[in-house]
């Protein structure tokens, strides 16, 4: 086994929201928005964004009232500011949300993004790539707002898209503003990268990968998280990291059955190679219930806590 860092308590992250109503975030759709008048867009986002804002604010005080030492801020934060419209908006918050991420960073209370299924760097179509772009600057916006380090602490982490398009995401990643490519990190999935796949990507591109075990246990077919493939995708992860003590894994387990892609409420089995990751994210649906669990009855496992 190598030497590295064990994992501890609070390497365990909060992805978006709560199982109870401690943190919730307000949303509108864009068919609702675009039915009223422009003055009144602006009223509805801007009403909108004041919630969110204190809205996050209070997130970052449960993460570290809880001892979560990691927080994935939803992609849903602000809707349109990816737009003219939400951005000059934004632009009216960026004392408390700088206030807020100070608070976050005096905590050690890392906060990293997940963009949408819209981020498409590997299309064969320029619009779909300029988009994607778009909608990455508005995620960076938000981290830039918050005063989070253009480094890969404060990860966006994205998929690879369209598949076997392994030389064309590259090239978009070398493209991508400073903003983004100080941040951004892609992770395997179960359909078009698998984890060899996308650690060929980050490679070559020079960026963290983020190994997700789930997604590698259902595209390799897999019946034990503990295959050898598992510890080998986690440890050549961790080398695409230019600080290894930033590597980001993520675990959930499937609903009815192992291989299942849907997520169950809770996590019941963990890699073992886990309990040397710097950093994992819980994608549960019973978030911190789930996280909880996990440092109860898996983390420590009957050792003295660190």
């Amino acid at each position: 086994m190598k030497a590295e860092t064990q994992c501890i308590k609070n390497n365990l992250g909060l992805v978006c929201i709560t199982t109870s109503d401690a943190v919730r975030y307000k949303t509108v759709t864009r068919k609702r928005l675009l039915s009223f008048d422009e003055v009144t867009q602006i009223e509805m986002l801007r009403a909108l964004y004041t919630e969110n804002v204190a809205r996050v604010e209070k997130a970052v005080e449960f993460c570290v009232a809880n001892e979560i030492s990691l927080y994935r801020l939803t992609s849903g934060l602000f809707p349109f500011s990816d737009e003219e419209i939400g951005a000059n908006i934004l632009t009216e918050f960026a004392e408390p949300l700088a206030e807020t991420g100070k608070k976050a960073l005096e905590n050690g209370l890392r906060i990293v993004m997940h963009p949408d299924q819209f981020v498409v760097l590997s299309s064969d179509s320029e619009d779909v790539i300029k988009n994607s772009v778009k909608i990455l600057k508005m995620h960076a916006a938000t981290l830039d707002l918050l005063g989070q380090p253009r480094s890969e602490w404060a990860t966006m982490n994205i998929h690879g898209g369209k598949g076997d398009r392994i030389d064309k995401l590259v090239d978009s990643i070398e493209k991508l503003p400073e903003e983004i490519r100080t941040r951004v990190a892609f992770e395997n999935d179960e359909y078009s990268y698998s984890s060899n796949q996308i650690l060929e990507v980050c490679r070559r591109a020079q960026v963290p990968m983020v190994f997700d075990a789930h997604h590698h246990i259902c595209r390799e077919k897999l019946d034990d998280y503990n295959n050898k493939s598992v510890e080998d995708a986690f440890w050549a992860a961790r080398a695409t990291w230019k600080n290894p003590e930033n590597q980001l894994v993520h675990i959930s387990n499937g609903r009815e059955h192992f291989q299942d892609r849907a997520h169950h409420d809770l996590v019941f089995e963990m890699p073992d190679v886990f309990r040397f990751a710097s950093w994992i994210e819980v994608e549960a649906k019973h978030k911190e219930l789930a996280i909880n669990k996990i440092k109860n009855e898996w983390l420590f496992n009957g050792q003295e806590r660190q």
